[in-house]
């Protein structure tokens, strides 16, 4: 299996997509452009089958309804921010974007604790990741080695906890507990910037020296 960085929406927010020998593809975050997200999987001859979403705030679920209905797939959200994809207060939108709320329908698949999720041919382990928002999840793809981390953990930095339902203490316990325990040489696909590692931020990072 491999996977696709694709920047995507008013944030440039990290969509990724992870791609089997069948070409069947999960969708992490698609933030926005959808029809351009549809055009380049069209071209590709990749079939999604599903859309996991890392958190609901609206930089991360632009493109969510438009992906969904051209492929006919199910969103899988945790249950914390079950009503966040149709509240425009919730997910940010109304504050940031300058009178413009970003929406989608509700998610299909509600996840409600860590463990194993399976999607067809693609297993994952689900860590609940919550400080940055309340139902942030990361999810680590043992296969290809890497966690998709969505706002938790960025290179040389952290998620923002300045938001509704964020906490500092409970982020940083989280990355500590959870994706840290994770092998050094895991890649860290973020929902911002580029691609990490566990190790390098293990080591540089300034938000978990001493921590």
């Amino acid at each position: 299996m491999e996977w696709k960085q694709m920047p995507l929406g008013p944030l440039q927010t990290n969509a990724y997509i992870l791609i089997n020998t069948k070409k069947e593809a999960v969708i992490f975050d698609p933030g926005g452009e959808g029809a351009s997200l549809n055009d380049w999987l069209q071209k590709q001859q990749i079939t999604p089958v599903a859309i996991l979403l890392t958190h609901a705030h609206f930089d991360h679920i632009g493109a969510v309804d438009e992906v969904r209905d051209e492929w006919s797939i199910d969103v899988y959200l945790h249950d914390n921010e079950k009503d966040w994809l149709s509240d425009g207060t919730k997910n940010g939108s109304s504050f940031f974007m300058s009178g413009q709320t970003i929406t989608a329908r509700p998610a299909e698949q509600l996840i409600t604790e860590e463990g194993t999720l399976q999607i067809g041919d693609f297993t994952f382990s689900v860590f609940e990741t919550p400080g940055h928002s309340p139902g942030s999840i990361s999810f680590y793809h043992k296969e290809t080695n890497t966690v998709f981390s969505g706002d938790a953990l960025f290179a040389g930095s952290i998620g923002r906890t300045d938001l509704p339902g964020g906490s500092q203490e409970v982020l940083l316990q989280n990355i500590h507990d959870k994706l840290l325990e994770l092998p050094e040489n895991t890649q860290v696909a973020c929902g911002h910037g580029p691609v990490t590692s566990i190790g390098k931020e293990m080591d540089s990072n300034p938000f978990l020296s001493g921590f």
